[in-house]
Protein backbone atom coordinates (compact mmCIF):
# COMPACT_ATOMS: atom_id res chain seq x y z
CA UNK A 1 0.00 0.00 0.00
CA UNK A 2 2.82 2.38 0.87
CA UNK A 3 4.50 1.58 -2.43
CA UNK A 4 1.29 2.35 -4.35
CA UNK A 5 0.98 5.75 -2.61
CA UNK A 6 4.55 6.70 -3.54
CA UNK A 7 3.85 5.84 -7.19
CA UNK A 8 0.77 8.11 -7.24
CA UNK A 9 2.71 11.01 -5.65
CA UNK A 10 5.56 10.67 -8.15
CA UNK A 11 3.10 10.66 -11.08
CA UNK A 12 1.34 13.79 -9.82
CA UNK A 13 4.63 15.70 -9.39
CA UNK A 14 5.74 14.73 -12.90
CA UNK A 15 2.43 15.96 -14.35
CA UNK A 16 2.72 19.27 -12.50
CA UNK A 17 6.29 19.80 -13.74
CA UNK A 18 5.24 18.94 -17.30
CA UNK A 19 2.30 21.36 -17.06
CA UNK A 20 4.55 24.13 -15.75
CA UNK A 21 7.00 23.62 -18.61
CA UNK A 22 4.17 23.65 -21.14
CA UNK A 23 2.77 26.86 -19.66
CA UNK A 24 6.26 28.42 -19.72
CA UNK A 25 6.77 27.39 -23.34
CA UNK A 26 3.38 28.82 -24.30
CA UNK A 27 4.13 32.06 -22.45
CA UNK A 28 7.49 32.35 -24.21
CA UNK A 29 5.79 31.74 -27.53
CA UNK A 30 3.30 34.54 -26.97
CA UNK A 31 6.02 36.85 -25.71
CA UNK A 32 8.14 36.19 -28.79
CA UNK A 33 5.12 36.75 -31.02
CA UNK A 34 4.34 40.01 -29.28
CA UNK A 35 7.91 41.27 -29.59
CA UNK A 36 8.03 40.30 -33.23
CA UNK A 37 4.70 41.95 -33.94
CA UNK A 38 5.61 45.16 -32.18
CA UNK A 39 8.68 45.53 -34.42
CA UNK A 40 9.67 48.83 -32.83
CA UNK A 41 9.72 50.80 -29.59
CA UNK A 42 6.47 51.67 -27.82
CA UNK A 43 7.94 54.50 -25.74
CA UNK A 44 8.06 57.62 -27.95
CA UNK A 45 11.15 58.81 -26.10
CA UNK A 46 13.13 55.77 -27.26
CA UNK A 47 13.86 54.26 -30.62
CA UNK A 48 14.89 50.90 -31.98
CA UNK A 49 18.31 51.06 -33.62
CA UNK A 50 18.63 49.02 -36.80
CA UNK A 51 22.09 48.58 -38.26
CA UNK A 52 21.91 48.75 -42.04
CA UNK A 53 24.44 46.86 -44.13
CA UNK A 54 22.13 45.21 -46.68
CA UNK A 55 18.61 45.66 -47.95
CA UNK A 56 15.77 45.25 -45.50
CA UNK A 57 12.35 46.53 -44.50
CA UNK A 58 10.27 47.70 -41.57
CA UNK A 59 6.49 47.74 -41.37
CA UNK A 60 3.51 48.54 -39.23
CA UNK A 61 2.46 45.72 -36.89
CA UNK A 62 0.34 43.01 -38.57
CA UNK A 63 1.07 44.37 -42.06
CA UNK A 64 -0.68 43.91 -44.48
CA UNK A 65 -3.60 43.65 -42.07
CA UNK A 66 -5.14 46.19 -39.71
CA UNK A 67 -2.56 47.65 -37.35
CA UNK A 68 -3.21 47.98 -33.57
CA UNK A 69 -4.56 51.15 -32.02
CA UNK A 70 -2.81 53.55 -29.64
CA UNK A 71 0.81 52.91 -30.65
CA UNK A 72 3.99 54.94 -31.08
CA UNK A 73 6.83 53.07 -32.79
CA UNK A 74 10.19 54.60 -33.65
CA UNK A 75 12.96 53.15 -35.79
CA UNK A 76 16.38 54.64 -36.37
CA UNK A 77 18.27 53.20 -39.33
CA UNK A 78 22.05 53.55 -39.07
CA UNK A 79 24.31 52.49 -41.93
CA UNK A 80 27.51 50.69 -41.00
CA UNK A 81 29.56 52.92 -43.30
CA UNK A 82 29.58 56.66 -42.71
CA UNK A 83 29.93 57.97 -46.27
CA UNK A 84 26.70 56.45 -47.59
CA UNK A 85 23.04 57.39 -47.72
CA UNK A 86 19.93 55.39 -46.87
CA UNK A 87 17.11 55.25 -49.40
CA UNK A 88 13.53 54.46 -48.36
CA UNK A 89 10.97 53.03 -50.78
CA UNK A 90 7.34 52.61 -49.74
CA UNK A 91 5.52 49.40 -50.61
CA UNK A 92 2.63 49.86 -53.05
CA UNK A 93 0.29 48.54 -50.37
CA UNK A 94 -0.22 51.64 -48.23
CA UNK A 95 -3.18 52.73 -46.14
CA UNK A 96 -3.57 54.54 -42.82
CA UNK A 97 -6.42 56.48 -41.25
CA UNK A 98 -7.58 59.31 -43.52
CA UNK A 99 -6.40 62.88 -42.84
CA UNK A 100 -8.62 65.67 -41.56
CA UNK A 101 -8.61 68.90 -43.57
CA UNK A 102 -5.74 67.41 -45.60
CA UNK A 103 -3.59 67.20 -42.45
CA UNK A 104 -2.39 63.88 -40.95
CA UNK A 105 -3.46 64.38 -37.33
CA UNK A 106 -4.29 60.90 -36.06
CA UNK A 107 -2.56 57.89 -37.64
CA UNK A 108 0.55 58.59 -39.71
CA UNK A 109 4.06 57.51 -40.62
CA UNK A 110 6.75 60.16 -40.52
CA UNK A 111 10.33 60.28 -41.82
CA UNK A 112 12.81 62.53 -40.07
CA UNK A 113 16.43 63.58 -40.65
CA UNK A 114 18.20 62.90 -37.31
CA UNK A 115 21.06 65.34 -37.93
CA UNK A 116 18.89 68.46 -37.69
CA UNK A 117 15.41 67.18 -36.81
CA UNK A 118 13.95 68.10 -40.21
CA UNK A 119 10.76 66.19 -40.98
CA UNK A 120 11.10 64.98 -44.57
CA UNK A 121 7.45 63.99 -44.78
CA UNK A 122 4.36 62.79 -42.97
CA UNK A 123 1.82 60.55 -44.70
CA UNK A 124 -1.57 58.97 -44.01
CA UNK A 125 -4.77 58.01 -45.82
CA UNK A 126 -4.95 55.81 -48.88
CA UNK A 127 -3.90 58.19 -51.63
CA UNK A 128 -0.79 57.96 -53.81
CA UNK A 129 2.08 55.99 -52.32
CA UNK A 130 4.74 58.32 -50.84
CA UNK A 131 7.80 58.85 -53.01
CA UNK A 132 11.33 57.72 -52.29
CA UNK A 133 13.16 59.39 -49.42
CA UNK A 134 16.95 59.68 -49.14
CA UNK A 135 18.83 60.61 -45.98
CA UNK A 136 21.36 63.42 -45.84
CA UNK A 137 23.85 61.19 -44.04
CA UNK A 138 24.11 57.60 -42.90
CA UNK A 139 21.10 57.76 -40.57
CA UNK A 140 17.35 58.25 -40.88
CA UNK A 141 14.46 58.01 -38.42
CA UNK A 142 10.94 56.64 -39.00
CA UNK A 143 8.04 57.16 -36.62
CA UNK A 144 4.62 55.47 -36.71
CA UNK A 145 1.71 56.79 -34.64
CA UNK A 146 -1.81 55.39 -34.27
CA UNK A 147 -4.46 56.83 -31.98
CA UNK A 148 -7.15 54.94 -30.10
CA UNK A 149 -9.74 55.19 -32.87
CA UNK A 150 -10.33 53.84 -36.38
CA UNK A 151 -7.31 51.71 -37.31
CA UNK A 152 -6.98 51.01 -41.01
CA UNK A 153 -5.34 48.52 -43.32
CA UNK A 154 -2.96 47.44 -44.73
CA UNK A 155 -0.70 49.89 -42.83
CA UNK A 156 2.70 50.44 -44.40
CA UNK A 157 5.93 48.70 -45.31
CA UNK A 158 9.13 50.59 -46.05
CA UNK A 159 12.04 48.94 -47.86
CA UNK A 160 15.48 50.39 -47.24
CA UNK A 161 18.80 50.06 -49.03
CA UNK A 162 22.21 51.71 -49.15
CA UNK A 163 23.03 54.19 -51.93
CA UNK A 164 26.32 55.89 -52.71
CA UNK A 165 26.14 59.69 -53.03
CA UNK A 166 27.90 59.71 -56.42
CA UNK A 167 25.52 57.08 -57.81
CA UNK A 168 22.27 58.90 -57.08
CA UNK A 169 20.31 60.05 -60.09
CA UNK A 170 21.06 63.57 -61.24
CA UNK A 171 18.03 65.82 -61.58
CA UNK A 172 17.67 67.30 -65.05
CA UNK A 173 17.09 71.06 -65.29
CA UNK A 174 13.59 70.50 -66.67
CA UNK A 175 12.45 68.80 -63.45
CA UNK A 176 14.36 70.84 -60.92
CA UNK A 177 12.51 71.22 -57.62
CA UNK A 178 11.29 74.78 -56.95
CA UNK A 179 13.97 75.35 -54.32
CA UNK A 180 16.69 74.73 -56.93
CA UNK A 181 15.39 77.30 -59.42
CA UNK A 182 17.12 80.69 -59.79
CA UNK A 183 15.39 83.28 -57.64
CA UNK A 184 14.12 85.31 -60.59
CA UNK A 185 12.47 82.25 -62.15
CA UNK A 186 11.09 81.15 -58.79
CA UNK A 187 9.74 84.63 -58.20
CA UNK A 188 7.83 84.48 -61.49
CA UNK A 189 6.40 81.08 -60.55
CA UNK A 190 5.42 82.19 -57.04
CA UNK A 191 3.45 85.19 -58.25
CA UNK A 192 1.14 82.91 -60.27
CA UNK A 193 -0.47 81.37 -57.17
CA UNK A 194 -3.60 82.90 -55.70
CA UNK A 195 -3.62 81.24 -52.26
CA UNK A 196 -0.97 80.46 -49.69
CA UNK A 197 -2.00 76.79 -49.58
CA UNK A 198 -1.48 76.40 -53.33
CA UNK A 199 1.93 78.02 -53.04
CA UNK A 200 3.08 75.72 -50.22
CA UNK A 201 1.79 72.68 -52.16
CA UNK A 202 3.98 73.74 -55.09
CA UNK A 203 7.06 74.38 -52.97
CA UNK A 204 6.80 71.26 -50.78
CA UNK A 205 4.48 68.69 -52.39
CA UNK A 206 5.44 65.95 -49.91
CA UNK A 207 5.23 67.95 -46.69
CA UNK A 208 3.09 70.99 -47.41
CA UNK A 209 0.70 70.23 -44.51
CA UNK A 210 3.57 70.36 -42.03
CA UNK A 211 4.84 73.65 -43.44
CA UNK A 212 1.39 75.20 -43.10
CA UNK A 213 1.21 74.02 -39.49
CA UNK A 214 4.67 75.45 -38.77
CA UNK A 215 3.85 78.83 -40.32
CA UNK A 216 0.72 79.30 -38.21
CA UNK A 217 1.94 77.69 -35.02
CA UNK A 218 1.47 80.23 -32.20
CA UNK A 219 4.70 81.74 -30.90
CA UNK A 220 4.46 83.56 -27.58
CA UNK A 221 8.17 84.38 -27.49
CA UNK A 222 8.01 87.02 -30.21
CA UNK A 223 5.14 89.00 -31.65
CA UNK A 224 5.33 90.60 -35.06
CA UNK A 225 5.40 94.37 -35.40
CA UNK A 226 2.01 94.26 -37.08
CA UNK A 227 0.51 93.08 -33.78
CA UNK A 228 2.65 95.22 -31.47
CA UNK A 229 1.92 98.49 -33.26
CA UNK A 230 -1.52 97.56 -34.52
CA UNK A 231 -0.74 98.88 -37.96
CA UNK A 232 -1.44 95.93 -40.18
CA UNK A 233 -2.67 97.49 -43.41
CA UNK A 234 -6.27 97.38 -44.47
CA UNK A 235 -7.48 97.76 -48.01
CA UNK A 236 -9.56 100.92 -48.46
CA UNK A 237 -12.19 100.97 -51.19
CA UNK A 238 -11.85 104.40 -52.71
CA UNK A 239 -15.20 103.96 -54.45
CA UNK A 240 -16.84 104.62 -51.11
CA UNK A 241 -15.57 108.18 -51.04
CA UNK A 242 -18.50 110.53 -51.32
CA UNK A 243 -16.87 113.35 -53.20
CA UNK A 244 -16.18 112.41 -56.78
CA UNK A 245 -13.56 115.09 -57.21
CA UNK A 246 -11.32 113.46 -54.67
CA UNK A 247 -11.02 110.47 -56.96
CA UNK A 248 -9.12 112.57 -59.46
CA UNK A 249 -7.41 115.28 -57.43
CA UNK A 250 -4.13 115.12 -55.56
CA UNK A 251 -5.00 112.61 -52.88
CA UNK A 252 -3.63 109.39 -51.38
CA UNK A 253 -4.80 106.42 -53.43
CA UNK A 254 -4.11 102.72 -53.70
CA UNK A 255 -1.05 101.68 -55.66
CA UNK A 256 0.27 98.18 -56.22
CA UNK A 257 3.98 97.97 -55.39
CA UNK A 258 6.48 95.11 -55.73
CA UNK A 259 7.90 94.25 -52.31
CA UNK A 260 11.25 93.11 -53.75
CA UNK A 261 11.67 96.37 -55.67
CA UNK A 262 10.40 98.48 -52.79
CA UNK A 263 12.80 96.91 -50.30
CA UNK A 264 15.57 96.37 -52.87
CA UNK A 265 15.83 92.72 -51.86
CA UNK A 266 17.16 90.48 -54.62
CA UNK A 267 18.05 87.63 -52.24
CA UNK A 268 14.50 87.03 -51.02
CA UNK A 269 11.08 86.20 -52.44
CA UNK A 270 7.85 87.41 -50.88
CA UNK A 271 4.30 86.14 -51.21
CA UNK A 272 2.19 87.91 -52.15
CA UNK A 273 4.77 89.66 -54.33
CA UNK A 274 2.80 92.88 -54.58
CA UNK A 275 0.81 94.81 -51.96
CA UNK A 276 -1.54 97.75 -52.01
CA UNK A 277 -0.19 100.92 -50.41
CA UNK A 278 -1.46 104.47 -50.31
CA UNK A 279 0.62 106.82 -52.39
CA UNK A 280 -0.02 110.35 -53.60
CA UNK A 281 -1.47 110.65 -57.09
CA UNK A 282 -4.07 112.32 -59.25
CA UNK A 283 -4.49 115.69 -60.90
CA UNK A 284 -2.67 118.71 -59.59
CA UNK A 285 -4.77 121.88 -59.79
CA UNK A 286 -3.31 124.01 -57.04
CA UNK A 287 -2.66 127.11 -59.14
CA UNK A 288 -4.70 129.01 -61.71
CA UNK A 289 -2.28 130.71 -64.10
CA UNK A 290 1.11 129.91 -65.64
CA UNK A 291 1.69 126.77 -63.59
CA UNK A 292 4.06 124.07 -64.78
CA UNK A 293 5.84 121.07 -63.42
CA UNK A 294 3.14 120.31 -60.88
CA UNK A 295 3.68 117.31 -58.69
CA UNK A 296 1.50 115.65 -56.13
CA UNK A 297 3.85 115.07 -53.19
CA UNK A 298 3.29 113.55 -49.75
CA UNK A 299 3.00 115.87 -46.81
CA UNK A 300 2.42 113.13 -44.22
CA UNK A 301 4.13 109.74 -44.45
CA UNK A 302 3.66 106.75 -42.12
CA UNK A 303 5.03 103.22 -42.14
CA UNK A 304 2.65 100.30 -41.93
CA UNK A 305 3.58 96.69 -41.33
CA UNK A 306 2.32 93.94 -43.63
CA UNK A 307 2.60 90.24 -42.75
CA UNK A 308 3.87 88.22 -45.73
CA UNK A 309 5.52 84.87 -46.45
CA UNK A 310 9.29 85.15 -46.90
CA UNK A 311 11.33 82.61 -48.89
CA UNK A 312 15.12 82.60 -48.63
CA UNK A 313 17.63 80.03 -49.94
CA UNK A 314 19.26 77.93 -47.23
CA UNK A 315 22.98 78.44 -46.87
CA UNK A 316 25.08 75.48 -47.98
CA UNK A 317 22.18 73.13 -48.69
CA UNK A 318 19.35 72.90 -51.19
CA UNK A 319 16.02 74.15 -50.02
CA UNK A 320 14.13 77.24 -48.95
CA UNK A 321 13.74 78.73 -45.50
CA UNK A 322 10.08 79.72 -45.07
CA UNK A 323 8.80 82.12 -42.45
CA UNK A 324 6.10 84.69 -41.85
CA UNK A 325 7.61 88.14 -41.51
CA UNK A 326 6.55 91.78 -41.27
CA UNK A 327 7.65 94.25 -43.92
CA UNK A 328 7.36 97.99 -43.41
CA UNK A 329 6.05 99.97 -46.38
CA UNK A 330 5.53 103.72 -46.64
CA UNK A 331 1.96 104.96 -46.87
CA UNK A 332 1.07 108.55 -47.79
CA UNK A 333 -1.63 109.86 -45.49
CA UNK A 334 -1.83 113.42 -46.85
CA UNK A 335 -0.74 115.02 -50.10
CA UNK A 336 -0.01 118.53 -51.39
CA UNK A 337 0.29 119.87 -54.89
CA UNK A 338 3.64 121.55 -55.47
CA UNK A 339 4.22 123.52 -58.66
CA UNK A 340 6.98 125.56 -60.16
CA UNK A 341 6.43 128.81 -62.03
CA UNK A 342 3.42 129.82 -60.03
CA UNK A 343 3.03 133.47 -60.92
CA UNK A 344 -0.63 133.99 -60.66
CA UNK A 345 -2.00 131.65 -58.00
Amino acid sequence: MLLFGLLLLTSALAGQIHGTQAESNLSSKFQFSSNKEQNGVQNPQHERIITVSTNGSIHSPRFPHTYPRNMVLVWRLVAVEENVWIQLTFDERFGLEDPEDDICKYDFVEVEEPSDGTVLGRWCGSGPVPGKQISKGNQIRIRFVSDEYFPSEPGFCIHYNIVMPQLTEAVSPSVLPPSALPLDLLNNAVTAFSTLEDLIRYLEPDRWQLDLEDLYRPTWQLLGKAFVFGRKSRVVDLNLLKEEVRLYSCTPRNFSVSIREELKRTDTIFWPGCLLVKRCGGNCACCLHNCNECHCVPSKVTKKYHEVLQLRPKIGVRGLHKSLTDVALEHHEECDCVCRGNTGG
